[in-house]
């Protein structure tokens, strides 16, 4: 009796081994047949941009609702695309070093700043291609302002902000050429930050909290339809010819996490470059339709169709930018070429 009880307890443990094995062949065909959550792209992508024309393909994307096409085209009909804007570099790179932004629209010089720091490892941040080259204009008024010898503490120039902005390197470069490279921080003390609409009313008004203002269009048109400005120099004084202002960056996580969300990205600001190129009239339309500035159609049409304004994906003059932060100590690392600070998806195109 006891030996069958023995030889009936091995044959239950026998089939119950049995039943286990098969139970976990099963689950482990499961665990590798089905999609996981490492291996799935993000269900939201979350873009900041900067109000201003600079940013005029990520409104055009936003409106025409671009990024969801492309993604559904990629298989990702169910991708949301939430939209923030913020003003200035620092703000910029503040979200997107906290992770609260998966594509920041940005300066090329805190592009810089953000590849020298984070690069080595997937922290690394790039960038997915350039807004845009219009040129950005240093405007006053006051008469006395000449030329950059003249402002002194009694006459602050706003910046979207000190030091970090795209503005405020331009100075620093320009600081640079009249000064010598030892006093590219010449012009640092006169500068306050502000933000475009708060410095542009400021001056209009003659508040007196600012002389002058380093502006990204269409603010500094805003203000020369005023009788009481004019303007000091403007971006492509000093670099000497076109340069990208606003590029759209990520971080290298987010780039190899989401192939497709990223993939999407780049597709849609492509279609709405092209759209900028054939279509003015309705991109001035769709930027006023997101954003309140003082301006009309056929104004902002105007700015448009002039010959420096200019919307595409390859990058100007990245290497001018990068090498000056680099022989002022901003960054430690020089870039060897403007690809560097780019992502994969832009070395094809005609940049520098």
């Amino acid at each position: 009796m006891h030996a069958k009880k023995t030889i009936h307890g091995s044959a239950m443990e026998s089939a119950g081994s049995r039943g286990c094995g098969i139970a976990a062949a099963a689950l482990l065909a499961a665990l590798v047949l089905a999609p996981t959550k490492a291996n799935a792209e993000v269900a939201e992508v979350r873009i900041v941009r900067q109000p201003s024309i600079l940013s005029l393909a990520l409104f055009v994307m936003d409106h025409e609702k671009l990024v969801e096409k492309a993604a559904r085209a990629k298989g990702l009909p169910d991708l949301k695309v939430s939209w923030s804007r913020l003003a200035g570099g620092a703000a910029v790179n503040d979200a997107m070093l906290s992770g609260a932004v998966d594509f920041a629209a940005g300066g090329v010089g805190p592009l810089i700043v953000l590849w020298d720091r984070s690069r080595g490892g997937k922290g690394d941040i790039k960038a997915a291609g350039a807004l845009s080259d219009l040129p950005m204009t240093l405007n006053t008024n006051n008469p006395e302002i000449k030329s950059l010898e003249d402002f002194n503490e009694k006459n602050k120039i706003a910046l979207p902000a000190v030091k970090t902005s795209m503005q405020a390197v331009l100075l620093q470069m320009a600081a640079a050429k009249k000064w010598g490279d030892k006093n590219y921080e010449h012009l640092d003390r006169f500068t306050i930050s502000l933000g475009h609409a708060d410095a542009t009313a400021a001056l209009i008004s003659g508040s007196g909290i600012v002389a002058a203002h380093f502006a990204a269009p269409p603010w500094d048109a805003i203000q020369l339809k005023s009788r009481t400005m004019h303007t000091v120099l403007d971006s492509s004084d000093i670099i000497g010819g076109p340069a990208t202002c606003l590029v759209l960056y990520a971080t290298q996580k987010f780039h190899d996490q989401n192939p497709k969300v990223y993939a999407a990205v780049v597709q849609a600001l492509s279609e709405a470059m092209d759209l900028i190129s054939s279509d003015k009239k309705r991109a001035a339309e769709i930027y006023l339709a997101l954003n309140s500035d003082k301006i009309s159609v056929e104004e902002l049409i105007e700015i448009l169709e002039m010959p420096s304004s200019v919307y595409k994906l390859a990058p100007s003059g990245i290497k001018t930018y990068a090498d000056f932060m680099h022989k002022i100590g901003r960054i430690k690392t020089r870039p060897e070429s403007w690809k560097d600070l780019f992502f994969p998806s832009s070395h094809d195109l005609a940049g520098n």
